[in-house]
């Protein structure tokens, strides 16, 4: 029974590894040693005082679920907080549930605490030093939910995300996942939950932050050693908006530290927001603990704007910026623009644009003449998986086939032309096109690019194979 206590604190840490990231658990957890079991109370020695503040302020839930899971639920803390050395340590003890407003100079232990105890957290941001009331949300101003159609092709994302805004954290909508194709309005949509919830609540830290963003941050910190900074500063954001998730397909060490920011989080009632071109089931490239935590709340879908709709948007456009126009252009420009919101906007910004450099009045005849050649030149935004189709429709093959683990020749040059075009006519990474395509890397897809281009230089029915399939993308 002597030894107990060094069993008991082996059990909670077995529970505490699989809830916090590991860098934090080596850093906060491994350094402490169990001393005692007395009646329900634990005793443990850390080393410092601010390691005893940093533990209760930023692991008290995970410590007080895991003490009662491992010992029952009258367990106690004892803290030995090392003084300078071994033989100073004195003792604190803490009863769960803690009061997380105590300082601990209220305490009956006082602690001495320097100014240099406590931690600095480099905000990738650019702000050092970082206090809360510092981040800045990231937030464009005009994406607020009044800027923002109603429509059926968007009604449930909208609700849900205005309900979300008005209780961050406290609803079934944890995560909230909105997807949709390009330009249908999902960073719009997600800003403006952010924009209300700073408007209902200035004191919560808000951040909007792109997916090809975060990875940039994620390199650099791990570049410079700061990783434990970059998981503490995203830890400490009350609601998180994290647009374009699909581009971490392929990037494990990215998804990881997601995985342990999203889990604190969530855990601490947090509001996260995501979104994404596809539906969680459909992404490729992804840990499956991963997708299903996107699934633990209320997945959302943007559809294309239904003709009501886009009039809507059209009427509030040139509302907006001064402009009259009768309802027969309107109405000419909505039937013919219907692919997304962006081109339909940009549509009209054209037309107002040419109108005002050619001092002529906006006529259904300007109108048509100018969408008519902005419909045939504006180029189809393909897919990965519209890409695979054509080239596999091409050789006779299932898409399947791309998939197979296979170095049959006919397959593996398939897959090389299907990576070569989503490469040339997307704005996916690598990682994200191999990881869609057979489940490979950044690498594989470097060199089928160039063993495609290698090809089609030295060999001319293989070149007629890709001048003939890019007709097809094209067409």
């Amino acid at each position: 029974m002597s030894e107990e206590y060094k069993s008991v604190w082996e059990k909670c840490l077995n529970v505490i590894k699989d809830n916090v990231p590991s860098s934090s658990f080596k850093t906060w957890f491994e350094p402490i040693e169990p001393i005692k079991l007395e009646n329900q109370v634990l005793t443990i020695q850390v080393p410092s005082a601010f390691f005893y503040e940093y533990l209760e302020e930023q692991f008290i839930d995970i410590l007080r679920k895991t003490l009662r899971m491992v010992i029952g639920n009258g367990a106690k803390l004892e803290y030995n907080v090392v003084m300078g050395n071994q033989n100073s340590a004195q003792p604190y003890t803490v009863s769960y549930p803690t009061n997380n407003n105590t300082k601990i100079q209220n305490r009956p232990l006082t602690i001495p605490l320097k100014s240099d105890d406590k931690p600095s957290i480099r905000n990738p941001f650019i702000i050092p030093g970082i206090q809360k009331l510092q981040i800045d949300p990231q937030l464009k101003p005009d994406n607020t939910f009044d800027n923002f159609v109603e429509g059926d092709c968007n009604r449930l994302a909208r609700s849900a995300g205005f309900a979300v805004a008005q209780n961050p954290g406290g609803t079934a909508f944890n995560p909230l996942m909105i997807y949709g194709n390009s330009g249908l309005g999902k960073t719009h949509l997600a800003q403006a939950i952010g924009i209300e919830v700073k408007e209902r609540f200035p004191d919560k830290v808000v951040l909007y932050v792109n997916a090809n963003k975060f990875q940039t941050q994620f390199t650099e910190a791990t570049r410079n050693n700061n990783r434990n900074d970059f998981l503490h500063f995203y830890q400490m954001v009350d609601v998180l908006i994290l647009d374009d998730v699909h581009e971490f397909a392929g990037k494990e060490k990215t998804q990881e530290t997601f995985f342990h920011i999203f889990n604190h989080l969530h855990q601490m009632g947090k509001q996260l927001i995501l979104s994404s071109d596809k539906p969680p089931i459909e992404l490729k490239g992804m840990e499956q603990r991963l997708l299903s935590r996107f699934k633990w709340g209320l997945t959302a879908d943007l559809q294309m704007p239904d003709f009501e709709t886009r009039m809507e948007i059209l009427r509030r456009k040139t509302y907006k910026d001064g402009i009259s126009l009768s309802d027969e252009v309107l109405e000419y420009i909505a039937s013919h623009v219907s692919n997304n919101v962006r081109e339909l906007e940009g549509a009209l910004v054209s037309l107002l644009a040419q109108s005002m450099l050619n001092k002529r009045e906006i006529t259904l005849e300007l109108a048509a003449k100018l969408i008519n050649k902005l419909v045939k030149n504006s180029k189809r935004e393909l897919s990965i998986e519209y890409i695979s189709k054509v080239v596999c429709d091409y050789f006779n093959m299932p898409v399947e086939a791309l998939q197979a683990k296979t170095r049959k020749r006919e397959i593996v040059q398939a897959r090389q032309i299907a990576m070569y075009f989503s490469k040339s006519l997307t704005k996916y990474s690598l990682a994200s096109i191999g990881a869609q395509i057979g489940s490979k890397d950044h690498a594989t897809v470097l060199h089928a690019c160039k063993t495609v281009n290698n090809l089609k230089d030295t060999d001319k029915n293989f070149r007629l194979f890709v001048e003939d399939i890019e007709k097809k993308l094209k067409m």
